[in-house]
């Protein structure tokens, strides 16, 4: 429960450093934090598989407060899971103080110690981050160092060990990043119009071999080097990694080194953006321990580089990096027809044509099964994602404004949900058509509404849903929808999810209270996904900051 000596002695080092600023009545805005609760009451449910849960009632909390004063800072989060929400891991069950830190900070150098979180980089070595509603924290609990010496050069450190629920990982992380901007470095390159900014970073592990049968690296590192220029309205971003072989339960034991390729290219002008995404990865997954499942422990970030949707429907299939390989990109091209012209209209109007995919590497083992080789362009009839669509979005009036959508997916569920759902469901083909209208009555009241269709014949067939949203400004936000699974194959599963949401804001706190059922599938979040079981109930959840 993390509640280690140290624990309490960090605790008592806060409070004491609080009581004389509290006795000289120094103003409570050197104290911020915030609150978050959210909790479900929940009910068996046969028709979409939703289980009875013992406790019936589930929550999550955390209460977060920071104090700042001149260059010191210190805060601690406070955490209690009784029980955990459906999809969250179990091992998260219980409550206690889960993030602690110190930290002195100027000009020049940064010096914190306790929990924190860091990225070197475009993170393919390193990311320490929390996603509260994917129940992800990957912090690391130790001593950062963030030091300046000249403009233009900056330089991190790391040495610690990663969060693990209510414990810390087994290995030790050692780890350091260097970064230049040229042009704030060299005065002679001040008022170039090119902003180039050249990095590297390194991360090292530590864990003991404890396997009887395989001779494992006990000393794991990754290296990677990166590159950003920008000119004008273009952009391009490039980053490669590497990291030696590393096996572990995930890579099935293989002894392959691990390399990854980032590139990012961006042009924008006036009504016009471009913007041409590509990645190659092999044996890229890097994690504080070997024996880990899921998103578990992961070191590196490498988040899907398809287009992130936001319609429910898109929902049913969304990508998740492939860590072990994949070779793919994406293609995007936004067009603002201009205003006061026959397709533009009085206030124009905005088109978006996006394509991405994604296909498995081409690997021949040579020594099976601990080393092999594979293409660098992979296989392309190993289809894992595809996805080419258009989106029009026009403003009519000053009430009313669209959004009409055409998307075309090819899914590999059998790779990309692998160890969450059956197999054997193979490539799913779908198209999607989406139409969102928004209409403003007044200052006020805006109704805001949804029409999606998913047609397709493989896995749970064809979907439809509606959505419609009052909103009452500044308080009021109420929604009901439906999604309707009118093509399942079997046609006692062909159900109606429905669902009410009612919300109110009042200041810096949200209140939201909702009652629905919820299907099975994978919850993702700028491509980093955790499986979410079907389930019928209400939900509570309130958020406060201060």
């Amino acid at each position: 429960m993390l509640k280690s000596l140290h624990y309490y002695l960090f605790t008592g080092f806060i409070l004491l450093f609080l009581y004389p600023a509290a006795a000289q009545q120094t103003p409570l805005k050197n104290i911020s934090g915030s609150f978050q609760t959210d909790v479900q009451l929940l009910f068996p449910d046969s028709l979409i598989g939703a289980e009875a849960v013992d406790e019936k009632v589930l929550s999550n909390s955390y209460l977060q407060l920071s104090y700042q004063q001149g260059n010191f800072s210190a805060g601690l989060r406070y955490e209690a899971y009784l029980n955990p929400l459906l999809g969250f891991d179990r091992r998260y069950e219980g409550q206690g103080i889960a993030n602690r830190f110190a930290s002195y900070n100027t000009d020049r150098l940064e010096l914190t110690v306790g929990n924190f979180y860091e990225q070197f980089g475009f993170g393919n070595v390193f990311r320490a981050y929390q996603e509260w509603s994917l129940g992800i924290d990957n912090s690391v609990d130790g001593v950062r160092m963030r030091f300046k010496p000249v403009d233009g050069l900056a330089i991190k450190g790391i040495l610690g060990r990663q969060r693990k629920f209510w414990e810390t990982s087994e290995s030790l992380l050692r780890g350091g990043d260097l970064e230049v901007n040229l042009n704030e470095l060299l005065p002679s390159w001040e008022e170039k119009t090119t902003q180039i900014t050249l990095g590297s970073s390194f991360l090292n592990k530590f864990q003991a071999d404890d396997d009887i049968n395989l001779i494992l690296p006990e000393n794991v590192s990754a290296f990677a080097g990166r590159a950003s220029i920008v000119h004008q309205g273009f952009n391009l971003d490039a980053e490669y990694a590497y990291k030696i072989n590393d096996p572990f339960q995930l890579n099935k034991f293989v002894y392959n080194p691990g390399q990854s390729i980032y590139l990012n290219m961006g042009y924008v002008q006036k009504g016009l953006g471009i913007l041409v995404s590509a990645r190659r990865m092999d044996n890229m997954d890097f994690r504080s321990e070997r024996s880990v499942s899921l998103q578990e422990l992961t070191l590196s970030f490498l988040p899907a580089i398809s287009r992130l949707h936001t319609y429910r429907m898109t929902t049913l299939y969304t990508y998740a990096t492939q860590f072990n390989g994949e070779v793919g990109g994406q293609a995007t091209l936004i067009y603002t027809i201009p205003r006061k012209t026959k397709l533009g209209g009085k206030y124009g109007t905005r088109i978006q044509l996006n394509y991405s995919r994604f296909h498995g590497l081409d690997t021949t083992f040579t020594e099976a099964p601990f080393l092999y080789e594979s293409s660098f362009f992979g296989d392309p009839s190993l289809i894992y994602f595809e996805d080419a669509n258009i989106e029009i979005t026009k403003k009519w009036t000053r009430e009313l404004k669209t959004i009409v959508s055409y998307i075309y997916m090819r899914y590999n569920a059998d790779v990309v949900q692998l160890g969450t759902r059956s197999t054997n469901i193979g490539v799913v083909t779908t198209h999607l058509a989406i139409g969102e209208a928004q209409y403003k009555f007044n200052r006020k009241l805006t109704l805001r509404s949804e029409l999606q269709w998913l047609r397709t014949k493989q896995d749970m067939g064809s979907w439809a849903m509606a959505l419609a949203e009052l909103s009452v400004s500044p308080n009021w936000v109420i929604s009901v929808f439906d999604e309707y699974n009118y093509g399942n194959p079997e046609p006692d599963k062909r159900v109606h999810y429905y669902t009410a949401n009612i919300a109110y804001a009042f200041g810096p706190n949200r209140m939201t209270v909702g009652y629905g059922r919820q299907r099975s599938g994978l919850l993702c979040i700028g491509g980093i996904c955790r499986e979410v079981p079907a389930s019928n109930g209400f939900s509570f959840s309130l958020m406060s900051t201060f």
